[in-house]
């Protein structure tokens, strides 16, 4: 390639009808300075094509790596739906198996109270039964017992005293029977 100082420096052979010799160098002046220009102009062209090429090359990778972003946004979307999808479904599982764990218990609970509730007025109705019988056995014991059931009460619970305490107990024993007859009416009441 020829440069502004191969023109600057050529030196061209004389002849005789040859062209003048200022007007070529002149010119070759001219041509030096475009020359110049153009170089220049050409060197910053290069040098932008080149920041351009660089730009280009950036933006190129930026674009693939925001499409490798996004790709893999996407998929982590979609692995976060999925998993948010499984861990609903393992919480409403879980919370099934609670309240039917909490139901069975309830079940089992009332069950259990039931049959507690029947054992009781089983036994209820047994005590009251038997109850009952011991106070009619009471009362026919008194009914066809001896006439004297405070004597006969006296003799099994009673220590035997002397004479002058038989009387004192004898008064007692009046008493005692107007609250036999009370006695009497209060167990034919519990009948």
């Amino acid at each position: 390639m020829i440069t502004p100082a191969d023109i600057e420096y050529k030196e061209f052979t004389k002849v005789v009808r040859g062209y003048k010799e200022e007007e070529v160098d002149a010119f070759l002046d001219l041509i030096i300075v475009d020359m110049e220009k153009l170089m220049r102009e050409n060197r910053k062209l290069k040098e932008d094509l080149e920041k351009a090429r660089g730009q280009a090359d950036k933006h190129i990778s930026t674009e693939t790596s925001v499409y490798e972003t996004l790709e893999a946004a996407k998929s982590l979307m979609n692995d976060i739906a999925a998993s948010a999808e499984r861990r609903a479904e393992v919480l409403l599982k879980n919370a099934e198996l609670e309240a039917s764990l909490i139901t069975r218990e309830a079940r089992e609970s009332i069950s259990r109270l039931n049959e507690e509730g029947n054992n009781l007025r089983i036994k209820v109705e047994t005590l009251r039964s038997r109850y009952k019988r011991m106070l009619e056995d009471e009362l026919e014991r008194m009914n066809f017992g001896s006439g004297d059931i405070l004597a006969d009460f006296e003799k099994e619970f009673l220590p035997s005293f002397s004479d002058g305490d038989t009387i004192a107990l004898k008064e007692e024993e009046t008493k005692k029977q107007t609250g036999k007859v009370d006695l009497s009416k209060t167990l034919v009441n519990l009948k």
